[in-house]
């Protein structure tokens, strides 16, 4: 077996007769096209420049190949080799030898390790491949929607925690919670997403409810707009995007990596990453990340005490895959904070006023979930894969909170605390065919898959008497005692079902992508009120079509346009309403989007144009009833840059403006108003600069802004906009032939204080969420 790590070596073409060899069939034609659609057929990740390829042609291949033998014919010729960038990763190089020579390189990603993401874009930010679900994976080339894939990378330099500190680098995304809260939330387009609609390579409802530790990353893929016929319908509904978590695996090389981290006020903690293959052809692999972190905050009486382990295991065999996650969480929060709510005879308070934790130091929030997947992939033929995959969650959550209901100028609000647990459980499955041929000169992808996703959950507590205090300065209140009265226990299954059929076809050397599908789907939900039956479930079912298509004007230049819709579950009447726990009906979303997609090489630029309508919700401010109000439509264009446009420079980042107009409200009051908790845009840009005279030291910077946001669907208070510096450096050295990288970084160097968001925009929880005071981050990350 060749090592990666050891010295360029020359192999023959011709090479051992024990190497594993498939049947392939690809047509004559652009070579760029053929190189693509081999590396798809054969499972391996390839990142070829558009410049290399871009006017060169390819006499195809029909026979029996290994993946390597494959490549050396499709670009015999052309004056291109292959060459290795680590496991099941590829590029194409200018032959520099002999051409009937394959060159077998040394990977040069630091450590010696390339994750599953696939090849990294230039710069190492993002993956050219992403997770697409039923269409499978795909480079964002030859995709019709718009998609960004964060790497492993980009979670370790930016210091990320949790998904909140990584997500906020995309302006189309923004976070709706405080950081230092129970929970977290999001928003893609304007709408509203869910921690517990993020998926875990493909599975709804695995991950941690409340937050996610991106220690267990290996990748992180955001795909904008409606996602049910990729994935299926969401546990929360969330319409305006998804997210997925993809676990980290053993590569090729061992892997042993210990990173010691603080954050201010006082966190410590240490992570370890350890990775290993053995067995016959190194087929068994095992990857095991574990972190432990705790100590106050920057707020007053607030601390974070968190812990994670996941083990990854996979198997790699000639015709079949498989791997299987188990993971534990806990994270013990005192003092969590909470959305400030605006009474309707209060205006909004100044962010700038707001100097101490407003949450009780008794408040807390403790959260326990225990998760695991199972994924195979068997090759049925050489055009045939059949794919299924498992998961499962349990989850404890026990809270001990209030809300923060500002009811006068002067920043009044009353404690009323609550007891507050939820326990959950989950079962997930799918399963499904891939199946790649030709019909004359079409080519096809065609996609069949089934899921399930199964759901109970508890709710209960108890409330207790009210006491005074103030949002500007908080009085210390007792700790709760013996409860005023005890809250309902509420039981809720949800029962989800789908079926799904797309089918890719490829025309003129697949220079068009025509993607056609639809997706049958039925919720099921049903609730109990202390063992009585609620009157609130249903049982409904629609079949949802979806198509795109993309057409490669070249190899550099895309264009495509797409339409997605989908079911969603309905939203759920939050606590602080009247009808609180009240389940409403499923909803339909619809998303139009047309985009262009520029590959320089090292440099890449998207841009997209979008508009999805759904329902609008909201509490009534008189009757605190939750319900429908109307329907609101998200019009908007997204523009995003990636990549290391001159050598040493890298940037991330770019800019969404949104039109987000409310229609068909009760009486017409709010028609023509904009949708609450949407800004009229969000910029995100970060920066990296490698210092030519010191090797190895890099200077970043980030920026982020948000418009103002209106708080009601009448539009009479709104938040202002605010912006948000980052700077920070990383030092890359050896000591005694030990990799060593030092990172720090400030975050909100200003130490501006502002509401960050004026609450979720299309679901149940309204509210103000503070900005996160300055905070510094310095780890230290050893590789043995």
């Amino acid at each position: 077996m060749l090592s990666l790590s050891a010295p360029p070596v020359f192999i023959p073409v011709s090479w051992a007769d024990n190497v594993d060899r498939r049947s392939y069939a690809v047509s004559a034609g652009s070579l760029g096209v053929a190189l693509t659609r081999f590396a798809t057929q054969s499972g391996v990740s390839l990142s070829v420049s558009p410049a290399l390829v871009n006017g060169r042609s390819s006499a195809g291949l029909s026979g029996s190949y290994s993946v390597e033998e494959g490549f050396a014919q499709l670009l015999q010729g052309s004056g291109l080799r292959l060459q290795s960038t680590g496991a099941d990763a590829y590029t194409v190089v200018p032959v520099t030898e002999d051409a009937s020579t394959l060159e077998i390189a040394p990977t040069t990603i630091s450590s010696g390790h390339v994750a599953d993401d696939g090849v990294p874009y230039a710069g190492g930010q993002v993956a050219r491949r992403n997770s697409q679900g039923l269409l499978g994976s795909r480079d964002f080339m030859d995709t019709p929607f718009s998609m960004t894939t964060y790497t492993s990378q980009t979670v370790k330099n930016l210091q990320a925690r949790t998904l909140n500190d990584l997500v906020a680098s995309d302006p189309s995304v923004r976070a709706t919670n405080p950081a230092g809260g129970r929970f977290e939330q999001f928003t893609i387009r304007g709408l509203s997403l869910f921690n517990s609609d993020v998926s875990y390579n493909g599975l709804y409802g695995v991950l941690p409810t409340y937050s996610i530790d991106m220690e267990m990353a290996d990748r992180v893929d955001i795909l904008k707009g409606p996602s049910q016929l990729i994935n299926g319908i969401s546990p929360r509904g969330s319409v305006g995007g998804g997210i997925n978590v993809v676990p980290k695996r053993a590569g090729d090389k061992p892997l042993t990596e210990f990173t010691g981290s603080y954050a201010s006020d006082s966190q410590v903690g240490g992570a370890v990453d350890i990775a290993r293959r053995f067995g016959e052809g190194d087929q068994f692999g095992m990857r095991f990340n574990a972190v432990k972190q705790s100590g106050d905050t920057t707020w007053d009486h607030q601390s974070v005490n968190r812990e994670m382990a996941v083990l990854g295991l996979d198997f790699r065999g000639e015709r079949l895959r498989l791997s299987t996650d188990l993971g534990h969480t806990q994270r013990d929060t005192d003092a969590p904070q909470e959305r400030v709510l605006i009474g309707a005879d209060a205006k909004v308070p100044d962010a700038k006023d707001v100097h101490r934790n407003y949450a009780q130091a008794w408040t807390k929030a403790r959260t326990e979930d225990t998760f695991g997947t199972v994924n195979g992939e068997y090759d049925l033929s050489d055009s045939l894969m059949a794919y299924a995959a498992f998961g499962a969650r349990e989850s404890n959550h026990d809270f001990l909170r209030h809300n923060v209901p500002v009811s006068n100028d002067a920043g009044d609000f009353s404690v009323l605390p609550r007891d507050f647990t939820r326990d959950e459980s989950v079962r997930t499955a799918m399963a499904g065919l891939r199946n790649w041929f030709t019909t004359g000169p079409v080519s096809h992808e065609l996609n069949l898959s089934a899921s399930y996703f199964y759901m109970d959950f508890t709710n209960g507590g108890a409330r207790y008497a009210a006491s005074p205090s103030n949002l500007y300065n908080p009085v210390a209140i007792p700790t709760p005692g013996t409860p005023t009265r005890p809250d309902a226990e509420v039981y809720t299954q949800n029962r989800f079902t789908g079926v799904a059929l797309a089918d890719t076809l490829g025309f003129f050397d697949d220079r068009v992508l025509l993607t056609l599908g639809a997706r049958w789907q039925r919720v099921e939900v049903d609730d109990w009120r202390n063992g009585a039956k609620g009157l609130t479930g249903y049982d409904e079912e629609k079949l949802s079509p979806s198509g795109g298509v993309v057409f490669k004007l070249s190899e550099q230049l895309s264009l495509y346009a797409s339409y997605m819709e989908g079911l969603s579950q309905g939203k759920i009447a939050p606590s602080t309403s009247r009808n609180s726990d009240d389940i409403f009906a499923p909803f339909i979303s619809r998303q139009i989007e047309v985009g262009a997609k520029y590959d320089l090489g090292t440099f890449g630029l998207t841009a997209s144009a979008f508009r999805i309508q759904q329902p609008a919700y909201e509490t009534n401010a008189v009757t605190r009833v939750f319900g429908p109000n109307g329907k609101r439509e998200n019009k908007g264009i997204e523009l995003s840059v990636f990549g290391e446009p001159l050598e040493g420079v890298r940037l991330l980042g770019g800019v969404m403006f949104i039109d987000s107009e409310l229609t068909g409200t009760v009486g017409g009051i709010a028609d023509g108003n904009r949708a609450p908790a949407t800004p009229e845009y969000n910029v995100s840009l970060g920066a990296e600069w490698d210092v030519p005279a010191l090797q190895g030291l890099t200077l970043t910077t980030r920026g982020i802004h948000s418009s103002s946001q209106f708080l009601d669907q009448a539009n009479s208070k709104k938040i202002d906009g605010w912006e948000r510096f980052d700077l920070g450096a990383r030092y890359a050295f050896k000591v005694s032939d030990k990799d060593v990288t030092v990172r720090a970084s400030v975050e909100n160097v200003l130490d501006d204080r502002y509401w960050v968001s004026a609450g979720a925009s299309d679901d149940s929880e309204p509210g103000l969420s503070l900005s996160t005071p300055r905070t510094y981050l310095v780890s230290a990350t050893v590789g043995f």
